[in-house]
């Protein structure tokens, strides 16, 4: 007798492919720094199994147009890493190389792998001089970007379409981003984390880096005294007492009281130490406060700004979607509880100011 349909068992509905991480792609070529390399490896190509990622947050690999690759200034080669084509042309994000030779052309393979892969919409990240290498692409026209503050005549002289921006830390515009030297790779790199995992995650990051949480990048590069010259005059003490009390209605003045100095001495410091203004500083930790709070489940807007210290929900909204590109609940949806963000979403996103 033929089998009664009505009692033939399901068809069970197929299973969703799994999403594929975020694929971070770094190009090493000939006289590459090895600081940005170390950095980016350790921001991107990690595990993470504290933040419940025990193969880390992102697909990492190195690749180089040849079996050997001779770091700056010769002091050790690179090898066993990636095919250039094979795995530049699978990158989500292609971190291109940088090295002090800026006048030196870089090899048309490399800027033919940046090419396809601007054309295919990747994210293209450039530290240091690395902007050089994405401005030879010719991806750079009519865009945003900044390098390192000693090649900032030489750039202008040799790309005049880019709109090149020279004291700042780094330069997020969408899916081109671009740092300054040295430890603004830092910067722009958990920049890049806070953008595709949230502020907690990020501020995870950096804990394990031992790095200040966020920078942003209007941050200037050059900084007059990294180091204070006496213990007396660091911000750090003041800075702490601050964080502690986000929610409270604090102002410049009470931070200058805090730190027994005047508001004029108050801003002298913090723009030589941190490159910022104490207005600024405060503002972007309550609104990183309030990150957090999104983050971790709190749904009232109103709480929300209360406990960071932005006032009214309105306030909230502006700052944050000024900060992030995304309203309170689009953020929410993002990178609430139970969700997990699977790499950069490929429209450009405002950079954290």
């Amino acid at each position: 007798m033929p089998q009664d349909s009505s009692q033939a068992p399901a068809t069970p509905a197929p299973m969703p492919p799994p999403r594929t991480p975020h694929r971070v792609v770094v190009i090493v070529d000939e006289n590459s720094n090895p600081f940005e390399l170390g950095c980016v490896t350790e921001i991107f190509g990690l595990r993470r199994p504290e933040l419940g990622h025990p193969q880390g947050l992102y697909s990492f690999a190195l690749c180089s147009p040849g079996p050997h690759t001779l770091m700056r200034d010769g002091f050790f080669t690179l090898s066993g890493v990636g095919d250039l084509d094979e795995l530049a042309d699978t990158a989500d994000t292609l971190i291109v190389p940088n090295r002090p030779d800026t006048d030196v052309p870089r090899r048309p393979a490399v800027l033919d792998a940046i090419r396809r892969a601007g054309a295919r919409g990747a994210r293209l990240v450039g530290f240091c001089s690395g902007a050089f290498t994405l401005a030879e692409a010719g991806v750079l026209d009519g865009r945003r970007a900044t390098a390192h503050w000693q090649w900032a005549a030489s750039f202008r002289d040799r790309f005049p379409a880019v709109r090149f921006e020279p004291d700042v830390l780094f330069v997020d515009d969408g899916d081109i981003l671009t740092a300054a030297g040295s430890a603004a790779a830092l910067d722009l790199g958990l920049h890049i984390v806070r953008r595709d995992h949230g502020a907690e995650v990020a501020n995870s990051v950096s804990r394990r880096l031992v790095f200040a949480a966020h920078r942003d990048g209007g941050q200037r590069q050059f900084v007059e005294r990294p180091l204070p010259d006496i213990p007396d005059a660091s911000l750090a003490p003041v800075l702490a007492w601050a964080q502690e009390r986000l929610g409270t209605p604090l102002t410049v003045a009470d931070l200058a009281a805090r730190a027994a100095v005047s508001q004029a001495t108050l801003h002298r410091r913090f723009r030589a130490q941190l490159g910022t203004t104490p207005l600024a500083w405060l503002t972007g930790e309550r609104i990183a406060l309030a990150c957090r709070l999104i983050e971790r489940g709190e749904q009232r807007l109103d709480e929300v700004a209360r406990r960071s210290g932005l006032g009214t929900a309105a306030n909230l909204r502006a700052r944050l979607r000024r900060e992030t590109g995304l309203s309170p609940s689009a953020y929410r949806r993002r990178f609430g509880p139970g969700t997990k963000a699977a790499g950069a979403p490929r429209a450009a996103v405002n950079s954290l100011l």
